[in-house]
């Protein structure tokens, strides 16, 4: 009995390092694994809470267990810790800080025991599977890899690498593109993560890196580094662009790019499906960057505003180039934005005509309108404007400290009263005046005379005010057309006149000859 359980010890080493080389996961991994699983095994069959430590010894190919108990000053947790006295009962030279073990049996472990165990051994395995994992993808982050796909979940692809899974979410997938189960797909690779659940490969078939990626496999100008990728943005599915620069005048970027025939470009375009490609020249002056980025667009003029962090531009094109400068939904637009970094606003030659037109309208009325300043209940006021005051009582208003708005708004009727010249009724016509003056400036409205009195001066500015003025300016350059063509049509006239008198004698002078 004793030669067969030898038997199985000596196995027990040999299994281990041959699943560590299958997995290709380290043996001492393996080893602390199963030592946990026993560990969780034993206190499973002792039901004890204690923590338990296993150990594996390799040469007698036995396990050990101890109940592991440290030593502390304060004991906060009883299962766990020992004071100085409890350990020294065990122990008569343990310390603070010192681990006290206490050995129990792993023999006869139960049904129970070994379910726990094998639950614990999964599980580190799967720990150790899924650490390998990220170790070997996290530094590949932005490589293109090909797979198969595997099958769907809820939207979601499952792609077979060979030695893993990995996944493309629906977020990561572009809506033009259907695949099929065991169909090859070549997607970017843009997150490694160590969550229990699920693959722990994330691709994408939407991110530009994998249009940078493809361009690089086909093109050998851009593998090594002769031509360079500035930038890149897309709209999966339907349109991309990339900017590029030559690092040699002898090398032509985007003709590099496009190749013979299209050749390189079109086998690009196939990958994504039909998605088009804009190849552009980059360059360091942002306007012509910006003309290019546009393009197909034919761009009549752009003007720079650096207005903060981001530079503003504005694009204006012919009316009939406005549509496809913006492109579908926007989309020309947007991605030239984003390629270039700026915000763009594009408008067209007759909305900017129009613009011009109301600024120099608006111009035009601002000239003729007179300066008006809104009411202010702090600025000192002239008193005969209130209905009821003369200059003398206004004088004494003054001498009094009433001398703005806020103060009459302050006061009341029997501290007006006091002045000589002002009954209860002056006085309640003078706060009902502050009042009305107070409820005036709190809308904004500007400041006037005196109320029920229209000023001489605001009187022409209510006729040149907004269209009145512009139907004035109209009228009167009508009015100067029709005096020109009467003056025109009188001096026709009169030039008529003068000579049909000389062509009535020339046509006399015959007669009188026969007679």
């Amino acid at each position: 009995m004793a030669q067969v359980q030898q038997t199985v010890d000596i196995n027990l080493g040999e299994v281990l390092r041959q699943v560590a080389r299958e997995k290709e996961i380290e043996f001492e991994r393996w080893v602390a694994a199963l030592e946990d699983a026993m560990a969780s095994a034993a206190k499973k069959q002792h039901r004890i809470k204690e923590p338990v430590r296993a150990h594996w010894n390799e040469g007698t190919g036995k396990f050990e267990a101890w109940i592991v108990k440290k030593v502390v000053e304060t004991v906060e947790d009883p299962a766990a810790e020992w004071s100085l006295e409890e350990a020294r009962e065990h122990k008569a030279d343990a310390e603070i800080g010192e681990e006290i073990l206490i050995p129990i049996s792993t023999e006869g472990l139960g049904r129970i025991a070994a379910q726990s165990a094998k639950q614990v051994l999964y599980q580190r395995v799967r720990e150790a599977e899924r650490e390998k994992v990220y170790n070997e993808y996290i530094d590949r982050v932005g490589e293109v890899v090909n797979g198969t796909v595997k099958r769907f979940e809820r939207g979601d692809i499952i792609v077979d690498l060979g030695r893993t899974e990995s996944i493309v979410p629906r977020s990561e997938q572009s809506r033009h593109e259907r695949w099929s189960q065991g169909e090859r797909i070549r997607a970017v690779i843009v997150e490694v993560h160590k969550q229990p659940k699920g693959p722990q490969i994330v691709l994408s078939r939407t991110d530009p890196r994998l249009l940078v990626k493809l361009f690089e496999m086909e093109v050998p100008e851009i593998y090594d580094g002769t031509v360079v990728i500035k930038a890149a943005v897309r709209a999966p599915g339907e349109r991309a662009k990339v900017a590029v620069y030559s690092r040699e005048r002898d090398v032509d970027p985007v003709g590099a790019c496009v190749g013979m025939k299209g050749s390189r470009v079109q086998a690009i375009i196939r990958e994504l499906r039909g998605e088009k490609i804009d190849i552009i020249e980059f360059s360091d002056d942002l306007v012509t960057f910006a003309q290019s980025a546009l393009a197909p667009a034919k761009i009549t003029r752009v003007s720079v505003h650096h207005t903060g962090d981001q530079p503003h531009l504005d694009v204006i094109v012919e009316d009939e180039q406005l549509s496809l400068a913006i492109g579908k939904r926007g989309q020309n637009v947007r991605l030239a934005s984003e390629l270039i970094g700026c915000k763009i606003d594009i408008k067209s030659e007759s909305d900017v005509k129009d613009e011009v037109a109301d600024a120099l309208a608006r111009m035009l009325q601002g000239a003729f309108e007179p300066e008006r300043r809104s009411i202010s209940l702090t600025d000192e006021i002239d008193l005969t404007s209130v209905p009821g005051v003369g200059a003398k009582t206004a004088s004494d208003l003054h001498a009094e400290g009433f001398t703005t708005v806020q103060s009459l708004l302050d006061a009341v009727p029997e501290d007006l009263q006091r002045i000589e010249g002002v009954g209860p009724k002056t006085a309640q016509s003078i706060l009902n005046w502050a009042q009305e003056q107070a409820t005036r400036a709190a809308s904004g409205e500007p400041e006037t005379g005196a109320p029920g009195v229209v000023d001489e001066e605001e009187a022409p500015a209510a006729s040149l005010q907004d269209d009145g003025f512009l139907a004035a300016l109209s009228k009167a350059f009508k009015e100067s057309e029709e005096r020109s063509r009467a003056a025109d049509q009188m001096t026709a006239e009169a030039e008529a006149d003068a000579a049909r008198p000389a062509e009535a004698e020339s046509a006399g002078e015959p007669e009188r000859d026969e007679s």
